[in-house]
């Protein structure tokens, strides 16, 4: 008998082993047989299949539409959500049909894409009407018909659109009046209907749209009174009505009540009466009302300092010039040439104000009855002044008159930015599209970039030279990508005005030399293009796509990645609940025939988890332990930099002299295998300015190592904290770091993928770069935002331990275990309390919100500010600190979003005078000997002026914007996985 028993124990592995081999047949043929029948829903597949019929494809583009099932076999332009829906099938969610030489008209079975969220049949050549059906679609979002042929009027059943956030009809031959039943979009944000044929009035219901930020309807055939109602509309960024026809009206009063307006452009739409006064708008810095029936004085009071464009020409305005239009910093164009202007010319226009290399003003007065000028004509040299047309040019007296008296048309020179590398043209395979990357930090790196046509639809400048720096941030961050990677080949100004560009985006150098981009990097880039991810811009306003051109290496590339996703992801499900399904079965039959397996695979699996855990991850670099032990000198204590509960940090170099920080962990640290690789798992797919950069790990030898880009000024805290540092950081400087640190977690709520709660904001997890950038820092807690229920609603909060660093802990957290994205925002408060008080979060038994509250109550608070950070402009504190302060509100729906407060701060900097922007640029820093860099007592006077003109020009926007490194127009949301 025993005999038997241990024959039945040596064999029972064997036929467990065939038990397996047949269960997961099985299994796997079985859920592949589930996940085969999932398809796409048959009304939508069929609706596909019409849509199809209704277009003429000369380039045979939609070849194969006939092939498989849309979601599953990459049909060009079909976009498919990554999930069957309630009803079991897949859904369509985009169609992106843009650019594909299609002619025919849009077929109503449009209609039954009743999941579709973006329509894309932009720059085609169809015909024929908007069909009504398309108001069915009330999941749309981006309805994006530009760039066709279409006519007839407009459905009012478009009106049904309540999610509609886009809706672009503009370059066609539509006609008709816009349907007053408009108003029901009440999440659309930009409306561009120019270039058409509509006419009748501007429906006075417009003015019930409380998220639109883009009116554009010039170029059509509008008539009536322009609607006061419109000065309701508190969130418009750009109204722009040229070329209509409203002919005997005025511009109402009301107008100049606009509280956000940023551009107003009314060009040649017959008005007539008195200019209005529109000083009190805060932030318009583009006024275009030339060509016009204007009479009576141009309104004395100043506008606003971000004017760059005023155009009164052509009108039939009298009076003085007046001194109000000096002391315009922004200025470019100030054209009053064809009225009846008379008196003296104010040379301080153009006397005081301080110009950029790059900046140009254009001063047109031709054509008045301007008598002499108040003051010299000595011109700096990039002022170009205009006078033929007015007696002052017959006037003996005034100097140098006769050089700005000559009739010749003259036209500002505004050069393209062609740049040239100088390189051996044979070393570059221009053959397969390959070329030289300008900007690379690598002389002569040799790649293959990709070609976008852009183009921006109502800019709020009339000169681009002072800008491009600006937008190739803009668009870097937006991307993701470095600076040097967008060259911007070809500009070129269009009729009304529009701003037509070239761009050429080039891979990254690194260290294997890739001159090219992986298909999954296109992808991205493409996507984030077409879907109009970009963040919203005053400055640059609306932008469009003209064309994504693959060329070289990228020819044959399909964007599918949506379909991609279905495919693989019904194929992965598919095996993994055949495996769980098998080694469930396989389990309860281990335990039923002989209990004492159950003790030897517990101990083998203990076994297996002390031991080191082998991990890959793509895109960081793995190293050994003695190359960082190389790297910091054997982990000397004069290398060290930092410690926290997870061990501590030395500052190395590799052999490639890049300096980084390593952090150890030391032996029995407070933070274990999970945390690592918690952080390695989430730093490897976070890629943002404002967040710390994870370059590799090393896991072995029984060590523990995170290797980070080196951040030489250390942490915040070493910073603000009391008797740490001699040198202390400024006001604006301050402020500058509260942004970057309320971006970097902007990103983190709210683009990374998945979204994230980083649990652990403090001042020492702020690091500070070299030239002050703010960089958060340490995810070893960080949690991942919430997963839809089974309800497929998305929970608010995470149920989770309590962690992080007392003091800092959100109240709420602390009772209820509920962890949720205002949990960083209480955090983020309290490092405000102490960049503007210097003291610590708890310190004797003092808790730093209630100090600070009782302070303000009190009308003490300024007793508590840190004397240390010098001037500051009271008002700009008084906001900062009831920032801070409503961020550390006990209950969580009082705290501001995150996205609440990087706004917040953008406008607070936009308030800063001149010399304390020139203080927070940090373009001014000066390094000791022990690499540590601080700000140079110049840089408090006066700021480096690249630098800082950048930083103006991009405060000078009522939203900013840097890429991922933005504030977006649309509200984000935390988005499920």
């Amino acid at each position: 008998m025993p005999m038997q028993l241990l024959w039945r124990q040596d064999n029972v592995m064997p036929v467990l082993t065939r038990v397996h081999g047949y269960a997961l047949a099985v299994s796997f043929c079985f859920v592949i047989f589930i996940a085969a029948s999932q398809k796409i829903h048959p009304s939508e597949g069929n609706a596909l299949i019409e849509i199809k019929k209704s277009l003429i494809d000369p380039r045979d583009n939609l070849r194969n539409w006939n092939n498989g099932d849309p979601c599953t076999s990459n049909w060009t332009g079909v976009w498919c959500f990554d999930r069957v829906g309630a009803d079991g099938y897949f859904h369509v969610s985009e169609l992106y049909l843009m650019t594909l030489n299609l002619s025919g008209s849009l077929a109503p079975q449009l209609g039954h894409l009743s999941h579709l969220e973006i329509l894309n049949f932009m720059r085609n050549n169809l015909t024929g009407i908007i069909p009504k059906e398309i108001g069915n679609i009330t999941s749309l979002k981006l309805l994006l018909l530009s760039g066709n042929n279409l006519s007839c009027s407009l459905p009012d059943e478009l009106s049904n659109l309540y999610n509609l956030s886009r809706f672009q009809v503009d370059e066609n031959q539509l006609s008709g009046p816009i349907p007053e039943s408009f108003a029901n979009l009440t999440n659309v944000k930009h409306i561009h209907m120019n270039n058409n044929s509509f006419s009748g009035q501007i429906p006075p219901s417009l003015s019930k749209l409380p998220n639109l930020l883009h009116l554009l309807v010039d170029n059509n055939n509008l008539s009536g009174n322009l609607p006061p109602e419109l000065s309701m509309l508190k969130n418009l960024r750009i109204l722009q009505l040229d070329n209509n026809n409203f002919s005997g009206n005025g511009i109402p009063s009301a107008y100049a009540n606009f509280s956000n307006l940023v551009k107003l452009s009314l060009r040649n739409c017959r008005l007539q009466g008195a200019v209005p006064d529109f000083s009190s708008i805060p932030e318009l810095s583009y006024l275009d009302l030339s060509w016009n029936l204007f009479t009576g004085h141009i309104p004395s009071n100043k506008l606003a300092d971000n004017m760059t464009t005023i155009d009164l020409s052509n009108n039939h305005l009298n009076g003085s010039i007046p001194r109000s239009f000096s002391d315009l910093p922004h200025l470019q164009k100030l054209l009053l040439e064809n009225n009846n202007l008379s008196g003296s010319i104010p040379c301080s226009i153009w006397q005081n104000i301080t110009f950029s290399t790059s900046a140009r003003l254009e001063i047109d007065l031709s054509n008045n009855s301007l008598l002499d000028i108040a003051g010299s004509l000595n011109l700096p040299e990039n002022v170009t002044l205009r006078l033929f047309g007015n007696p002052i040019c017959i006037n003996s007296n005034v100097q140098n008159i006769g050089q700005y008296c000559k009739p010749e048309e003259y036209v500002v020179s505004e050069e393209s930015t062609n740049p040239t590398v100088v390189c051996p043209v044979q070393a570059c395979p221009v053959d397969n599209f390959y070329e030289y990357a300008p900007s690379s930090p690598v002389p002569c790196f040799c790649a293959a970039p990709l070609r976008i046509g852009y183009r921006l639809k109502s800019p709020s400048f009339s000169y681009f030279p002072p800008y491009a720096n600006s937008f190739q941030s803009y668009i870097t961050q937006s991307l993701n990508l470095d600076l040097y990677q967008l060259s911007v080949y070809n500009y070129a100004w269009e009729v009304g005005p529009r701003l037509n560009m070239y761009l050429k985006i080039f891979p990254k150098y690194n260290d294997s030399h890739s001159s090219k981009f992986n298909i999954s990097e296109v992808r991205r880039i493409e996507s984030i293009f077409t879907s109009w991810k970009f963040p919203r811009t005053d400055l640059f306003g609306p932008y469009e796509l003209l064309n994504f051109t693959r060329l070289g290496p990228y020819k044959d590339i399909i964007i599918d990645s949506q379909q991609s996703k279905v495919s693989k992801g019904v194929l992965v499900a598919a095996i993994l609940a055949a495996v769980a399904f098998v080694l469930a079965i396989s389990a309860v039959v281990i335990l039923l025939i002989n209990r004492r397996h159950a003790r030897y695979f517990h101990k083998l699996s203990n076994k297996r988890t002390s031991s080191s855990i082998s991990i890959k991850i793509q895109g960081l670099k793995s190293f050994t332990y003695k190359e960082l032990a190389l790297a910091t000198d054997k982990f000397s204590s004069l290398n060290k930099v930092g410690r926290g509960g997870y061990g501590n940090v030395y500052k190395g170099i590799l052999s490639h002299e890049t300096f980084v920080a390593v952090k150890r962990a030391a032996e029995g640290s407070l933070q274990g295998q999970k945390e690592f690789l918690t952080e390695i798992e989430l730093l490897s797919r976070l890629h943002h300015r404002n967040l710390v950069k994870l370059i590799g790990y090393c896991n072995e030898a029984g060590e523990q190592m995170l290797v980070y880009e080196f951040m030489p000024n250390g942490t915040l805290w070493d910073w603000i904290s009391a008797g740490k540092k001699k040198e202390s950081l400024s006001f604006g400087m301050r402020l500058q770091i509260a942004k970057g640190a309320a971006k970097g977690i902007l990103y983190l709520h709210t683009e990374a993928n998945p979204p994230i709660f980083h649990r652990d904001i403090k001042a020492s997890n702020i690091l500070l770069d070299s030239n002050f950038i703010a960089k958060v820092a340490d995810f070893g807690l960080s949690r991942l935002a919430p997963y839809l229920d089974d309800e497929g609603v998305l929970p608010k909060y995470v149920s989770t331990v309590v962690k992080g660093t007392p003091g800092y802990l959100d109240p709420e957290y602390l009772l209820t275990h509920k962890l949720t994205d205002k949990s960083d925002v209480y955090s983020l408060g309290i490092v405000y309390l102490e960049l503007l008080t210097g003291m610590q979060p708890i310190s004797h038994g003092k808790n730093i919100v209630r100090e600070v509250n009782v302070a303000h109550q009190s009308g003490m608070v300024y007793s508590i500010i840190d004397s240390r950070m010098g001037f500051y402009p009271t008002d700009c504190l008084d906001k900062f600190l009831t920032l801070a302060l409503s961020c550390c509100q006990d209950h969580p729906e009082e705290r501001p979003s995150m996205l609440d407060v990087a706004r917040e701060l953008e406008d607070i900097i936009a308030m800063l005078p001149e010399e304390t922007h020139h203080d927070a640029s940090f373009s001014d820093i000066t390094s000791d000997n022990s690499g540590k860099v601080a700000p140079s007592s110049s840089s408090l006077a006066s700021a480096s002026s690249n630098a800082t003109r950048e930083d103006q020009q991009q405060q000078h926007m009522s939203a900013c914007v840097s890429g991922s490194d933005l504030v977006s127009g649309v509200v984000p949301t935390i988005v499920p996985r």
